[in-house]
């Protein structure tokens, strides 16, 4: 096993989208914080952001996606749509398949002889 620490960044959004915004590990992460609590505002609390910030990163990645994300259900919480099961599991696994590849990669080179 080699020495090395990896780090991989998926970023998903439309071929045909021109802003910046896009889905990665912070909306993955807000994501499975609405899984658990049921709430984006508490989502955000856990991961130390503001309500504001988590509203305005969920939207963008929606507008970046084309698809809704999360129901806001107003004081009765959050929770995930379909759409938004399925994009949070292929960012997963797409995640997980990058980390795995430079895994390889890395071993290939600095691997341990």
């Amino acid at each position: 096993m080699n020495d090395f620490y990896y780090i991989t960044r998926v970023r998903i959004k439309r071929k045909t989208e021109e802003d910046p915004a896009y889905f990665g590990r912070g909306v993955a992460d807000l994501l499975h914080g609405i899984e658990k609590y049921h709430s984006l505002n508490q989502a955000a609390k856990e991961m130390g952001m503001a309500y504001s910030k988590a509203w305005r990163i969920v939207g963008e990645a929606e507008q970046a996606l084309g698809i809704p994300l999360i129901y806001r259900m107003r004081k009765n919480g959050s929770s995930l749509t379909k759409e938004g099961e399925k994009m949070l599991a292929a960012y997963e696994e797409a995640e997980h398949a990058a980390w795995k590849a430079v895994e390889e990669v890395m071993e290939r080179y600095y691997g341990t002889e």
